[in-house]
């Protein structure tokens, strides 16, 4: 596990935060369809907190696409970055997932976060900043639709609608169990949206969510609860 400092001149503010998502926000690429479904490895990221203690734990697995199964995995520990603030809670995480990316023996390929991507009021989620730091193809697959609308998809898997900002699609409501309450897809970087939610249906062969999501935040959640154990002998 790698442990992690907040970096030189993190941001510390709102205004500071909102400036740098400002200027990264135009590096987005959309006009990548991203690799295959699959194909090739996919690696879902996760954190877990401990606010507590301020501490932040980040998880990297990687799975075979076409098989999913776990080819690696790597997790960091590190200072919770920022304060809780809706609409900037990458700021908070970012550190830690780059370092627990870092940290794994292979190309990670496609990379699926626990969150959003242009499903953001300022277009610039999770997915969207982590894919423009590491150039990474990136989406993001989110368990509630955050502040926008949806018509509901009809009841197979597979059924989607457009999650709308208005009249502007961000990103799609998208059924991946028959019935089940949708997951909410988007677009980070270097990957369509038609390419994304291929990719999330693909991941998703027994469960709602991704078995990228399922990985790591159950590995996060193991070792956030490991660094809160006492050592044996002391209390």
């Amino acid at each position: 596990m790698t442990t992690v400092r907040i970096p030189a001149g993190w941001p510390a503010t709102e205004e500071q935060a909102l400036a740098v998502q400002d200027e990264l926000r135009g590096k987005v690429v959309l006009d990548e369809t991203g690799p295959p479904p699959g194909a090739g490895r996919v690696t879902g990221v996760d954190v877990a907190y401990d606010d507590g203690r301020d501490v932040v734990v980040a998880a990297a697995v990687v799975l075979d696409a076409a098989t999913l199964d776990v080819v690696a995995e790597a997790t960091a520990i590190g200072q919770v970055s920022f304060p809780y603030v809706p609409g900037l809670l990458a700021f908070r995480e970012i550190p830690t997932v780059l370092a627990a990316l870092d940290a794994l023996p292979c190309d990670p390929g496609l990379v699926v976060c626990d969150g959003y991507g242009l499903a953001h009021p300022r277009r610039f989620g999770l997915a969207a900043h982590l894919g423009v730091l590491t150039g990474l193809p990136t989406i993001g697959v989110a368990k509630n639709p955050f502040t926008f609308t949806h018509d509901d998809p009809a009841a197979p898997r597979g059924s989607a609608t457009p999650l709308l900002a208005g009249t502007e699609e961000v990103g799609r409501a998208l059924r991946t169990r028959d019935g089940v309450k949708p997951v909410f897809v988007s677009v980070g970087h270097r990957v369509t949206l038609p390419n994304a939610c291929a990719h999330t249906l693909a991941l998703t062969p027994a469960y709602r969510l991704p078995e990228t999501t399922r990985h790591a935040d159950s590995l996060c959640r193991r070792v956030l609860k490991g660094t809160a154990d006492p050592a044996p002998g002391h209390p």
